[in-house]
C-alpha cells in the first residue's frame, strides 16, 4: 500500500483511535493507504514502532449495547515511524510524496502553541506547529497540493489554532505572503472532536495477553468500544469512515457536538464526583453499582441535563452510551483523579446546565445544585488538587461569600444560596445518603 497519511503523535490514543479506523478501511477494501508516524518529541517509541514494522494489537473491552465485549484486532495500518530529531532529512522528505493527503495530529493539549524561540534553521524546530510549518514550506516549494489536516488535540478550535500558529511562524520566519496564501488556500485545517477512552498498554496483563497473541507486543494497546469522531468538513469520498460503519460525523458545526459531550459526559462526571466521594466510593464503576448513587446519576442525567440541553435522539443516544461507558468493568476510573481542578470544571460543565434548566423551567435543578453543595463540603474538609487560591478561599469563607464570588465561578451564584445552604445542613444533620435522597425529591 502507498503511504497516504502523516501522523504527528506516537502515543496510545491515536493508535487506539484513528489508526485502527484506517486499518478497518483497508481491511474492508474501502481505502488502501498506510500511515507514517512522526514523533513530535525525541521519543524512543519510534524504535519500537519500526522494530515491529508498525504492527500491534488493540483490545476493545467494555459494554456495548448492554453486552460485555472483549475483541482483539491486529492493526497493520502503520508503515513506519520517523524521529525528526535523529533524521530531519527523512522528515522533510515526506513533503516530496504527492500521495500524502491527510495529516492527523494529537500532540497533547499543550502541543498547539507558538514560541518565538523556534527558528526556521532548527533541525527540527521544537514546537509541533513549527515543525509542521517546516514541512508545509518544503511542500510549497515543490509546488504540490497541501493537506487535509485533522487536529485531535483537546482544545477548542484545535485546527484553527494550529493554522494561526503556522501563519505566525511563516511571518516570523519571513517565508513570504505567497506561502501564507498557499497555507490558507491549498490546505484544509479541520477542527475535530474526539471521544474514546484509550487505556493504553495493560502492564498488569501484558504477559498473559502476549501469550494469547503469540509474540511480545510492546505496542499492545487497549481501549473502550465506544468512539466518536466529529470532523469539520466532509472528506468522506476520500476517507470513507462512515461507509465503514464508524461513528464519524462530518459537519460544519463541531461546537454543537462539543457542547453535547461537555454537558452530558463531562457534566455527569462533575456532578457525580463529590456525592460519590462523600459516600466513600472510590471509582466510577463502584458508584454505578451503588443503588442510591446510580439513581442520583440517572436523575441528574435524564431529568435535568438532557432537558436543559435539548431532548433529541442524538443527545439521548449519547447519554445512554455514557452510562455504558461508566459501567465498563475494564476501566478503573478513580474519582480522586476526576476531581482534579473541579472548580473550573463545574463552571464549564455544570453551571451552564443549571442556568439553562432554570431559564426553561423557572426552577432550580435541585440535584445539580446539591452537587455544588457537595463540592463545597468536600473542599472545606479534604485535601484537593486545584488552584491554590480557590481552595483557600472556599476553606476560609462562608458559603454566602463563596457563592457570591464571581472570580471563582465566572458569575455571582447568590441565587442558589438557600438551596446550597439547606443541602449542607442536611448533609451535616442527616448524613450524605439521606441528604442525597432529599435532593431527588
Amino acid at each position: 500500500m502507498k503511504e497516504k497519511i502523516i501522523q504527528f503523535g506516537t502515543g496510545n490514543f491515536l493508535r487506539g483511535f484513528a489508526d485502527c479506523f484506517v486499518d478497518k478501511l483497508n481491511k474492508e477494501n474501502l481505502y488502501d493507504g498506510k500511515i507514517v508516524i512522526v514523533s513530535p518529541t525525541d521519543s524512543k517509541q519510534v524504535d519500537i514502532i519500526n522494530a515491529q514494522q508498525g504492527r500491534y494489537n488493540l483490545y476493545l473491552r467494555g459494554i456495548e449495547n448492554g453486552k460485555e465485549i472483549c475483541e482483539r484486532t491486529e492493526i497493520n495500518a502503520v508503515s513506519r515511524a520517523i524521529n525528526p530529531y535523529r533524521d530531519f532529512n527523512a522528515y522533510l522528505a515526506l513533503a516530496e510524496n504527492p500521495d500524502f493527503r491527510f495529516i492527523i495530529s494529537n500532540t497533547t493539549e499543550a502541543g498547539i502553541a507558538f514560541s518565538a524561540e523556534d527558528k526556521f534553521a532548527h533541525k527540527p524546530a521544537k514546537s509541533f506547529p513549527a515543525k509542521l510549518t517546516q514541512l508545509l514550506y518544503e511542500r510549497y516549494k515543490l509546488d504540490l497540493n497541501g493537506f487535509v489536516i485533522l487536529a485531535c488535540e483537546l482544545i477548542d478550535d484545535n485546527a484553527e489554532q494550529l493554522e494561526k500558529c503556522v501563519l505566525a511562524y511563516a511571518r516570523l520566519w519571513n517565508l513570504g505572503e505567497d506561502f501564507c496564501s498557499w497555507v490558507i488556500n491549498k490546505n484544509d485545517f479541520c477542527n475535530t472532536l474526539v471521544d474514546r477512552i484509550v487505556t493504553g498498554y495493560p502492564k498488569d496483563e501484558a504477559e498473559q495477553l502476549c501469550k494469547e497473541i503469540g509474540y511480545n507486543d510492546k505496542l499492545l494497546d487497549t481501549a473502550e468500544p465506544y468512539h466518536l469522531w466529529v470532523i469539520d468538513g466532509n472528506f468522506e469520498n476520500e476517507l470513507p469512515l462512515q461507509k465503514a460503519g464508524l461513528n464519524v460525523i462530518w459537519t460544519d458545526n463541531v461546537s454543537a457536538y462539543k457542547k453535547m459531550k461537555v454537558r452530558i459526559l463531562n457534566g455527569s462526571h462533575t456532578s457525580f464526583v463529590f456525592p460519590s466521594l462523600l459516600c466513600g466510593v472510590e471509582t466510577v464503576k463502584q458508584s454505578l453499582d451503588d443503588k442510591a448513587l446510580n439513581i442520583f446519576l440517572n436523575t441528574c442525567l435524564y431529568d435535568y441535563i438532557l432537558p436543559a440541553l435539548g431532548e433529541t435522539a442524538e443527545n439521548r443516544q449519547f447519554a445512554n452510551a455514557v452510562l455504558e461507558r461508566f459501567a465498563n468493568p475494564y476501566i478503573k476510573h478513580m474519582w480522586q483523579s476526576i476531581s482534579l481542578n473541579s472548580v473550573s470544571k463545574f463552571t464549564a460543565r455544570v453551571l451552564p446546565t443549571i442556568t439553562d434548566y432554570t431559564d426553561k423551567n423557572n426552577a432550580l435543578p435541585k440535584p445539580l445544585v446539591f452537587s455544588l453543595a457537595c463540592l463545597i463540603e468536600y473542599y472545606k474538609n479534604n485535601e484537593v488538587q486545584d488552584d491554590k487560591w480557590a481552595v483557600e478561599y472556599i476553606r476560609n469563607h462562608s458559603v454566602k461569600d463563596i457563592l457570591s464570588n464571581a472570580e471563582l465561578w465566572g458569575c455571582d451564584l447568590s441565587a442558589v444560596f438557600d438551596m446550597v445552604d439547606e443541602s449542607l445542613c442536611r448533609i451535616h444533620s442527616d448524613g450524605i445518603r439521606e441528604a442525597m435522597e432529599w435532593a431527588l425529591l
